[in-house]
């Protein structure tokens, strides 16, 4: 065993204790923690804002009028707030959700329920939708707008519809029914009923309240329909894995808005569809949406955000597009992110981030020309921010790829010791913006990558495909091609490198030092994947053996593959660097046993493991408190076995 290995288990009992650091860096609580400023949304005239942020330490729910003098302040406390949207000038609709354990006779042991707070500016009593329908359960099952009619607010949730019997309620089907809530005097009214049997639906809401459009799912052969609101057939198919689904109406009136994803290229199409029926229209075609832009009042598709590596906004109305490049050009060098805006786009909430900026929130007044500062998300330094930037390297097979570079703040980019961060997903992807896993690590002398290896999305339908079939296998050389680049360009010593990740991230983390070998100094693996095969197995339990699902499954892991060949837990006697493995106990996503199963494993083979319990956590690590102590655990194990001086 190395020396650094017999070092590092000096830290093993217990993964307490700091190894040496960069004079006086930001306290780790900075990043850890959750953000002082997390979410914020604004009023449909632009006169008042609202924000989850954090005020005398606690957090809290707080609305400003139009000079920034506070409305209301209440606590949110520990609840995991997800967003938050006006619902009129007077209410805010605060999304919370909820780890639940589920009965006998469902197929999970735990499930994320979400509920919809309704919170009164006047500080009267908040509520929560469907508080007061015994026969709807299950929380809130899909959101479809919020309308102004006859002077009167009303939100559109899906909500699962108990059955009676003679004597008591009792629940029938699991798919949802589309209401109407009123949100001042929280009537509820049912204005589309679910699907058949097996078929699962989905609405676009017009502005009338209607819904505009219905699209039925069959799980079982993948085939669909998408009907107009006089119930006629507009559209349908087959896409036996799933990709298809409403996203609103379209960018014209009259017309509806749809995505499908073309099965043997992959990509993903969004195509826009008279109400009345005929030939869709692609919309985009020649470009890669990170999430559409949808008017508030017309309900119309107005514009776009790129999936570059630079995302950018686009809108399709030249005044809107004039009056967000005058926003962007007010932050020269930054990232410039569109959060929300009013209803005359004449006031804008905007988010920058880039070098010196840890996430400022911005409101800005094209009126006036003037941008208020709200707030930060995190209260590092500008100088403590370290540079991100992309790098581009090539794949062992010759396929172009690039990943996102942290560097620890004022020091030298020369052989620096590296935090290989893979992203989870895997079908996502990592940007150059401000991190707060790699900004913590970089505050300590740390150079951090983020590779987008092939399978991570925005790089076009064929670099996602690419990664099918390949985890453990291509998708985790691409990671070590990317600490081979670093490398050989002089950044790092690839001698001093750990890995660490969440999710397919913990996956990959586990297999560099498993499937491959003397690559990383030690491991890192968050809510990681251990056991692939005991992990498809459960996906396939849990969804009530969903064919979509499993198809879907297989592409991705590669189907007709022993999964045991590549579960790291397959290999844990070949280890060969001390494994710190981290889990909330609340992961719906990814089992705790997954990391269970893999400590002993690693035990049982004689070699260095430590295992982190998250009580109460998730899968997204959701709550401060447990997020800091994951952070805090994750940094004095690296410390010690990959010293950031030495």
């Amino acid at each position: 065993m190395r020396a650094w290995v017999g070092a590092c288990l000096l830290a093993m009992a217990g993964v307490l204790g700091w190894g040496p650091a960069m004079a006086d860096p930001p306290p780790l609580s900075v990043y850890g923690s959750l953000p002082g400023f997390e979410m914020a949304a604004l009023s449909p005239s632009g006169d008042r804002v609202a924000l989850i942020g954090t005020l005398q330490d606690r957090r809290r729910l707080i609305v400003l009028d139009a000079e920034g003098k506070p409305l209301l302040i209440t606590a949110i406390g520990d609840d995991k707030v997800r967003w938050i949207r006006w619902g009129g000038e007077d209410r805010v609709v605060v999304w919370i959700s909820t780890t639940a354990a589920l009965g006998i006779g469902f197929t999970a042991d735990k499930t994320e329920l979400m509920s919809a707070l309704v919170v009164p500016v006047d500080g009267s009593k908040s509520w929560a939708v469907f508080d007061n329908k015994i026969s709807i359960t299950g929380g809130v099952r899909g959101f479809y707008g919020i309308e102004q009619r006859d002077g009167r607010w009303y939100g559109y949730f899906g909500g699962i519809t108990l059955q009676q019997s003679s004597s008591d309620w009792f629940l029938g089907q699991t798919t949802a029914e589309l209401y109407e809530v009123d949100l001042a005097s929280h009537d509820v009214r049912r204005i589309a009923a679910r699907g058949g049997e097996g078929v699962d639906r989905d609405w676009i809401v017009g502005p009338d309240g209607k819904a505009a459009a219905s699209l039925d799912f069959l799980a079982n052969d993948g085939s669909w329909t998408i009907r107009n609101r006089d119930g006629k057939i507009i559209a349908s198919g087959r896409n036996p894995l799933g990709g298809i689904g409403l996203v609103g109406l379209g960018r014209k009136p009259g017309t509806i808005l749809y995505t499908r994803t073309d099965e043997s290229s992959g990509a993903d199409h969004w195509l826009e569809l008279a109400a009345g029926g005929g030939a869709p229209e692609e919309v985009l075609p020649n470009a890669s949406a990170r999430h559409g832009y949808v008017d508030n009042r017309s309900r119309q598709l107005i514009g776009y955000r790129g999936d570059g590596d630079k995302s950018d906004s686009i809108f399709f109305d030249a005044q809107r597009q004039r009056v967000f490049r005058g926003t962007r050009k007010a932050f020269p060098g930054l990232n410039v992110e569109l959060i929300d805006w009013n209803d005359a786009f004449d006031r804008l909430l905007v988010k920058t981030d880039g070098t010196g900026d840890p996430g400022t929130w911005w409101l800005v007044d094209i009126r006036t020309g003037r941008a208020t500062d709200l707030g930060v998300s995190y209260t590092v330094p500008a100088r403590e921010v370290g540079p991100v930037r992309m790098v581009s390297y090539t794949a062992g097979d010759g396929l172009a790829m690039t990943g996102v570079l942290t560097l620890p703040p004022g020091r030298e980019a020369k052989n620096l010791p590296l935090v290989m961060l893979p992203h989870g997903g895997p079908a996502a992807r990592d940007y150059a913006e401000f991190d707060w896993w790699a900004q913590a690590f970089a505050s300590r002398g740390y150079a951090v990558f983020q590779p987008n290896f092939r399978g991570s999305t925005g790089f076009g339908a064929a670099f996602e495909k690419a990664g099918h079939g390949e985890w453990g296998r291509k998708m985790q050389s691409d990671v070590s091609d990317g600490l081979a680049e670093l490398a050989r360009q002089g950044i790092v010593d690839p001698k001093r490198a750990c890995i660490m990740g969440a999710s397919y991230g913990g996956y990959a983390a586990l297999a560099g030092v498993t499937l491959q070998q003397r690559l990383y100094r030690c491991v890192v693996a968050v809510a990681g994947v251990s056991d692939v095969q005991a992990h498809y197995q459960a996906k396939v339990h849990v969804s009530g053996a969903d064919r979509t699902l499993i198809r879907a499954l297989r592409d991705e892991i590669g189907s007709g593959r022993d999964l045991k060949l590549i579960s790291p837990i397959t290999y844990a006697d070949k280890a060969d660097a001390p494994v710190l493995l981290i889990h909330g106990r609340d992961d719906t996503v990814v089992d705790y046993a997954q990391s269970r199963a893999m400590e002993g494993a690693l035990r049982r083979a004689g070699k260095p493991v430590e295992l982190v319990t998250l009580p109460g956590e998730d899968h997204w690590l959701s709550r401060g408190a447990t997020r800091l102590k994951m952070l805090e655990s994750a940094l004095a194990f690296v410390e010690r076995c990959n010293p950031p001086d030495k």
